[in-house]
């Protein structure tokens, strides 16, 4: 095992930082977002505090200096918040918030409005609603065109005759929906009865009408061209339906095309995403990428406006991992696209153009980081058929997010994210990096911190990084967090946190998993990724594919093993926890080995035969594992093995994992265990049920319960303690 990187962050005072106190924790502000206004002048972030009520969490928006010299201001301040903000080409600042409209009349249930601040100051004022809300806001570059998401009730024929269908639902307390296709729900949510649109229209005549529900344009004038304050109903054109489900969409920077990502039916109740151009003036659709071997998403057009870069991710099947890749495609359609960096051993996660056109700002997963590439296209520019280079702009520890480029080119912003850290916005000196010489040759550049709202948190420990190699030779990597060893030399319990995805890579910040405050009640916490993970190439995602409870299950206990033989680790009290996948994986432990004193499992997979029909996506399921495959792999044919006490947390709204598996295995482990309930129905295992929460615990209070929870049940099982129960909980 070697220790390539330290990072010392211990807390002066350890008994001062907020990780020691969950209600400080929950009230640490969160920073998210960032929009950059057409004259790079003006960076915009959002931050989340909690509520008076300590019950929810409203975000306002700040402005951030984006040459690091003034402090952070804020720009909106209500208690139902502002989010989703979003420059015009004339520098206004456009958000969506459900606060009270003050020229408007009240609502009982008011759903999101389209608000704009105007650049030179003032009050914002709302300048578009509808029935179902509003989201999804785009604003064109160059242009005075905006697009909006809204959704309609599918009989609604325009804005108007959607909000009496609503009305009417409401006021006979229907609640019925009528499918006609799959998918029906998603994550957290039900799919329908309405059906998300998309609208474009003249920014300067909404913003010169007061604000009403928005009607269909009908006369086929265009959104440009129409009536003040009217918005083209670009997807009721061609008649309702599910196509843009959970959609990504770009503006043209002339406002003149719509792309976004068109949902289409496969064989199997499958759906693919194929990307279309929309005319915001006709309302016009044509088709720019349709791979049936792929979906598409997250598109962006160039500033030329002849261009379209995307994200391409192939359809699985139970013998071959998904690839993705980035996609390239003329605007106009002249030409088929084609795949860049095709060699380039990494999955892209965002792309965004250079003002200039001759590369792409990417983000990956790289080695326990996610840091920013850039792709450089040949002297013949894009679509030229050269081959491109790809170079690693950031040299920190870090992941990068939401990132935005310079108008001239010379810097970009984005969050900086770790496990030192949660996200800050940054510069990045793109300049700089590129004049330091020619493509392929470049040294990663650091990033800056800029004056953002919120200062990173006092940590109670030191993160470090660690890895081993496995029996077949393979290199396993992992973060590992460790409590602040000035309290004393005692060897330290170790708790082994397993991803989820099992996609995807411990590699930023998370305010639902947070090691910190497991560290600052003396536990070292290990963070690998096992086989599955992303950032270390197709092959090290590919030996694990299908086969979930082999190579990422070994991988995870050879790091183990490598972890609790350092001398500041106490191998006698370890615990293995996870969620969605991770509790997977905590089931597939508990019937594999013993090592373990505790385990927690949440939202967990437990009976793979089970899950597979009532996922959310069953037909991704079905391209993931073949039935046998799925029972080869499924935890629950091992119960009987299973002598570790565990606890079992699971939402009943959870659509992703549904509660199923939480009911089935937990009556499994009281029946069928090798730790099964006693006669008078005494047991070791517990439950943690939420009714309302989903695949996320997302409530504050529900959050400290889930920490009081795990923490209480880890006290009692690890370090002997009497379990200490919230008095929430009764």
């Amino acid at each position: 095992m070697t220790v390539p990187v330290t990072h010392d962050t211990t807390a002066p005072d350890p008994g001062q930082t907020p990780f020691h106190d969950l209600d400080a924790y929950l009230a640490i502000p969160r920073t998210g977002g960032l929009a950059l206004s057409p004259d790079g002048r003006r960076l915009v972030t959002s931050v989340a505090t909690l509520d008076p009520a300590r019950t929810a969490y409203r975000t306002a928006l700040w402005e951030v200096d984006p040459t690091g010299q003034e402090p952070a201001r804020r720009l909106t301040r209500s208690s139902k918040g502002e989010s989703a903000a979003v420059f015009t080409a004339g520098g206004d600042l456009l958000f969506t918030s459900a606060r009270p409209d003050p020229d408007g009349a009240a609502e009982g249930d008011p759903r999101p409005a389209l608000w704009l601040l105007p650049a030179g100051g003032g009050e914002a004022r709302v300048i578009a609603t509808a029935p179902g809300g509003v989201g999804g806001v785009l604003a064109a570059r160059d242009a005075d065109v905006v697009s909006l998401a809204s959704s309609l009730m599918p009989g609604a024929a325009d804005l108007e005759e959607d909000a009496r269908l609503r009305k009417a639902r409401k006021d006979l307390k229907v609640s019925a929906i009528w499918h006609t296709g799959y998918p029906v729900r998603h994550w957290d949510h039900d799919l329908g009865p309405d059906e998300p649109r998309r609208f474009a229209a003249s920014l300067g005549a909404l913003a010169d009408e007061p604000a009403r529900p928005l009607p269909v344009e009908e006369d086929g004038e265009g959104a440009a061209g129409a009536a003040p304050g009217r918005l083209l109903d670009l997807v009721q054109l061609t008649g309702p339906g599910r196509a843009l489900v959970e959609h990504s969409a770009a503006l043209s920077p002339d406002g003149a095309t719509l792309v976004t990502t068109w949902n289409v039916a496969d064989p199997g109740a499958a759906t693919r995403e194929t990307l279309v151009a929309i005319d915001t003036a006709t309302g016009e659709r044509r088709t720019l990428v349709d791979d049936p071997d792929a979906g598409v998403g997250s598109p962006a057009v160039s500033a030329d406006g002849r261009w379209v870069a995307y994200l391409s991710t192939t359809i699985t099947s139970p013998e071959q991992a998904p690839v993705v890749r980035l996609g390239l495609a003329p605007l106009d359609g002249g030409t088929d696209p084609e795949v860049l960096a095709d060699d380039w051993d990494r999955w892209p996660s965002s792309v965004t153009w250079l003002p200039d056109g001759s590369g792409l700002v990417v983000t990956a997963d790289e080695d326990g980081r996610g840091p920013v590439f850039l792709v450089t296209f040949g002297p013949g520019g894009p679509g030229a058929g050269e081959p491109v280079t790809v170079e690693r702009v950031t040299a920190d520890d870090a992941t990068f997010t939401d990132v935005v480029v310079a108008p001239d080119g010379s810097a970009l912003y984005a969050q900086r994210v770790s496990y030192l850290a949660p996200s800050e916005p940054v510069r990045v000196d793109l300049a700089a990096f590129r004049a330091s010489g020619e493509p392929g040759s470049r040294e990663p550049v650091a990033a800056q911190a800029l004056r953002g709202p919120v200062p990173a948190p006092t940590l109670p420990g030191t993160l470090t990084e660690v890895e081993t190699t496995t029996d077949d030779g393979v290199r396993v990597r992992a973060w590992l967090a460790l409590p602040d060893v000035s309290r004393g030399s005692e060897p330290a319990p170790l708790l082994l946190w397993i991803h989820g995805g099992p996609l995807n890579s411990w590699n930023a910040w998370s305010w639902r998993w947070n090691p910190w405050l497991m560290v600052a009640r003396g536990y070292a916490v290990l963070l690998p990724d096992p086989a599955l993970s992303t950032g270390y190439g197709q092959e090290f995602v590919q030996r694990g594919w299908g086969a979930w409870g082999q190579a990422p299950y070994t991988d995870l206990m050879a790091i183990t093993d490598a972890v609790v033989a350092r001398d500041d680790i106490d191998e006698t009290r370890t615990a293995a926890m996870g969620g969605s996948f991770g509790g997977y994986m905590a089931n597939w432990v508990a019937g594999h080995t013993d090592r373990f004193r505790a385990i927690v499992t949440h939202a967990s997979l437990w009976a793979l035969d089970q899950f597979g029909p009532t996922t959310d996506h069953s037909f991704y399921w079905a391209r993931e594992m073949t039935p046998e495959m799925a029972l080869a792999n499924s935890p629950h044919r091992f119960v009987g093995q299973i002598r570790t006490p565990m606890l079992v947390v699971h939402g009943d709204k959870d659509y992703r994992v549904p509660i199923g598996e939480g009911l089935r295995l937990w009556y499994e482990l009281l029946t069928a265990s090798g730790l099964p309930a006693s006669d008078d129905g005494q047991t070791v295992h517990r439950f943690l049920y939420y009714p309302d929460e989903n695949h996320w615990v997302l409530s504050p209070q529900n959050a400290k319960v889930w920490y009081q929870g795990v923490l209480a049940f880890l006290g009692e099982h690890v370090l002997g303690q009497a379990p200490e129960l919230p008095t929430t909980l009764g």
